[in-house]
């Protein structure tokens, strides 16, 4: 046997190819010296080399590649260093090993090591015990006895998928013949942009234009096999655009009267005992926020709701079984309506107190508990949990500049997009520990004035619209700690 010791060295680390002139080597003793390091390639060219002894030193790390290209080593022992964790894969190229020995080093237990965890359940080697100094519920138990890693071993992030060369103020997503559409209010090109998933190139591209005048909110309703846009206008009214399959191009199907609607702020959808509605509010002073219905030939106005002036949005949400709208408003603090079964129309209900001027209001639910956001441009954003009897607020978010607090989820994983005038937009990530939104990105939109979520082919996306700038997509990915 071809071999070679270095026994009570002092090098510091096991630099690349620092035995490569013995291609013949088959033992190699490297004990007893001061490496902390073993680097990648350190062994590269010891094509014959079996067996491989790197006992009692003081090593700490070792790279990702450290033992690639040993494709004959039978025999590998790290006994007795100060590893606490290895790297990925990092015995991918030892085809023939036998026998491990990690014996004398003590691992975190953690994400890092959960690769190892599941290596071990693999391998044909034998391997001494891996034990572990932490975290602190398997001190000095052996790695094959924890139970679970895959909790904390994985994490969220947001990258850019794709940047929209136009600017927009509101997306809308819709699901029509299993494919993802996205329609899109750009009021500077004066048009809605349909958009569809494209699932060979893995993006959105342009499907449809529904042109018009100075277009605030684009807002799709499916009836049935039916699509129709509401396309809501600053100026010449608003109208309904239909789906035709022989043009396969959206249609205008009705106008919205002008005299009702002036100055739209918001399209909501909503259902009613199978009945389909849609409410628009609005923020001129002379304008009626108006509930529209859908009568199988069209839609048309069914409520005028109450004499308000300058309302911002609409929110349609269950509470405790029973249907209700909250209305926000430039002028007066948010006011909630319920929906009469006997007389089939929303009534005043109630107000959430001590929130004047507030410019946006979404609910969502999050493990049967309803909640609420408004946003304020000035002051505070809040964060609001429905008790049984009222509103509570449970977190309030400094949001200055902001025109949208937006709350999405992904799977289990739920978030508030706050966008800002003045600043970078924040992404909030839920904390069900602490039982709050904690700040987790920023990013940069200019002018952000909707954030949306949509998901198609297994993947989630998050548009952010930009006032000012372009439109971004964003992937919403689950990145492996381990």
């Amino acid at each position: 046997l071809f071999s070679r010791s270095l026994v009570n060295g002092t090098f510091s680390e096991v630099k690349d190819r620092i035995i490569s002139h013995l291609p013949s080597l088959q033992l190699l003793l490297l004990n007893s010296n001061s490496f902390t390091v073993i680097r990648d390639d350190a062994f590269a060219g010891l094509f014959h080399l079996e067996y491989l002894f790197i006992e009692g030193n003081k090593i700490e790390t070792i790279s990702r590649n450290a033992f690639r290209g040993l494709r004959d080593l039978t025999h590998l022992s790290l006994a007795n260093n100060h590893l606490k964790a290895l790297p990925r894969d990092v015995f991918s190229d030892l085809d023939s090993l036998i026998e491990l020995d990690l014996r004398g080093n003590k691992f975190e237990c953690d994400c890092k090591a959960k690769w190892l965890f599941l290596w071990l359940k693999m391998t044909n080697s034998t391997v001494s015990d891996v034990l572990c100094i932490g975290p602190a519920e398997y001190q000095d138990k052996k790695l094959n006895d924890v139970t679970s890693f895959d909790y904390e071993c994985t994490t969220t992030d947001f990258v850019v998928h794709q940047i929209l060369p136009y600017q927009s103020v509101s997306v809308d997503t819709f699901n029509s013949n299993n494919d993802v559409f996205v329609a899109i209010a750009q009021p500077s090109m004066e048009n809605c942009m349909v958009l569809e998933w494209d699932h060979i190139e893995m993006n959105f591209r342009s499907y449809d234009n529904i042109t018009g005048q100075s277009i605030v909110g684009c807002k799709a309703i499916l009836v049935g096999d039916q699509v129709f846009v509401v396309v809501a206008q600053l100026f010449g009214g608003s109208h309904i655009y239909k789906y035709d399959e022989s043009w396969t191009k959206f249609v205008k199907f009705q106008d919205i009267e002008v005299s009702r609607i002036s100055k739209p702020n918001d399209i909501e959808l909503f259902e009613i005992d199978s009945e389909m509605f849609f409410v628009i509010a609005d923020s001129s002073k002379a304008g009626l926020s108006t509930v529209y219905k859908w009568n199988n030939k069209g839609f048309y106005s069914y409520q005028s709701l109450h004499e308000w002036f300058r309302d911002t949005d609409a929110e349609f949400l269950d509470i405790d079984g029973k249907s209700h709208l909250i209305l926000s408003s430039r002028s007066q603090v948010p006011i909630i309506l319920q929906w009469n079964k006997v007389s089939k129309k929303f009534v005043p209900h109630s107000e959430i107190p001590n929130m004047e001027d507030v410019l946006a209001v979404k609910s969502f639910r999050m493990q049967d508990n309803l909640y609420i956001t408004l946003t304020r441009f000035i002051g505070d954003s809040r964060v609001m949990k429905w008790n049984s009897k009222q509103f509570v607020e449970i977190q309030a978010l400094p949001s200055r500049g902001a025109m949208t607090l937006q709350p999405f989820s992904f799977k289990n994983n739920y978030y508030l997009a706050l966008g800002s005038d003045y600043t970078f937009s924040q992404i909030y990530q839920w904390d069900g520990e602490r039982k709050i939104f904690r700040l987790f990105k920023e990013i940069y939109v200019q002018a952000p004035r909707s954030f949306t979520a949509v998901s198609t082919d297994r993947r989630d996306f998050f548009f952010a619209s930009s006032f000012k700038g372009n439109t971004q997509i964003f992937e919403h990915i689950i990145i492996d700690l381990s």
